[in-house]
């Protein structure tokens, strides 16, 4: 069963408040998405830290609804 952009989004914000998230679906199908995190809670983080709050934040979502999530985060500058 895809998965919404807006979904997505909403469980990253649940679980990083100030997250500032921007989605774009790659392929059209709801399935296969990039996403653009920006948090003040990666500052200090490794990339590897930074994924694994967007990935705990999806939950069970990742490799379920969601196939596949091209990532990139960062700390506001």
């Amino acid at each position: 069963m895809p998965i919404e952009a807006a979904e997505i989004e909403r469980l990253i914000k649940q679980a990083i408040p100030d997250a500032k998230v921007e989605i774009t679906d790659l392929a059209g199908d709801d399935n296969h998405f990039a996403a653009a995190v920006v948090s003040s809670q990666f500052a200090g983080k490794s990339k590897l830290q930074q994924h694994q709050l967007v990935y705990k934040a999806l939950g069970e979502t990742m490799g379920g609804a969601l196939h596949a999530l091209q990532l990139q985060t960062s700390a506001p500058k």
